[in-house]
């Protein structure tokens, strides 16, 4: 199973942390019959710590056909090396023989529903519904991606993979069936 970096112990945030602790991911890494594979896109063509890249001018599949850009906080184009980095994600998990990734969501690289609509770091911040541009590479290469806010289909993975073990006992839901989602795109 692939995992975004920063959900899978990777100290590769923008800010040099993992985001964590993320407990569903640990979990889910523990597990006897999952092989973890992480990576980082951004870390990989950016370094840690780094600035905020987003998207503009379309979701991670009009990047990777050439009609929108990744943009940095500070304005700088890195479109290209964070091209690069998707496709090694891909290498990656081919090599890895993965057949399933869990990746942070509203990310410009890993996101799996939202990504943000221009720059984050702006006073109203705007999203879009849309895939980040390594999950649209994973997604074109046959690899389904889920968010880590995919609590429903977290659930029922952690049915068929830890069949005895807890399932998850709060709201599960998906994040595209959460109020925020709802409110936000209708």
């Amino acid at each position: 199973m692939l995992f975004s970096g920063c959900l899978a112990g990777l100290k590769c945030g923008v800010d040099a942390t993992d985001y964590g602790p993320h407990p569903l991911m640990e979990r889910l890494c523990a597990l006897p019959s999952v092989r973890v594979v992480r990576f980082c896109p951004e870390d990989a063509a950016l370094g840690t710590p780094r600035g905020t890249p987003d998207l503009s001018g379309g979701d991670g599949r009009a990047v990777l056909d050439g009609r929108a850009r990744v943009v940095m906080d500070d304005g700088r184009d890195v479109t290209a090396p964070l091209l690069t980095a998707a496709h090694q994600m891909v290498e990656l998990a081919r090599r890895e023989q993965v057949c399933f990734a869990v990746l942070m969501d509203m990310s410009a690289l890993c996101g799996t529903q939202v990504v943000s609509d221009g720059p984050r770091l702006v006073k109203e911040r705007k999203y879009q519904r849309g895939l980040g541009v390594a999950a649209a590479a994973l997604d074109r290469a046959g690899i389904p991606v889920v968010a880590q806010r995919d609590r429903f289909t977290l659930d029922a993975l952690l049915e068929v993979l830890d069949p005895h073990g807890p399932r998850l006992i709060d709201d599960v839901l998906d994040h595209h069936e959460r109020d925020w989602y709802r409110q936000e795109f209708g």
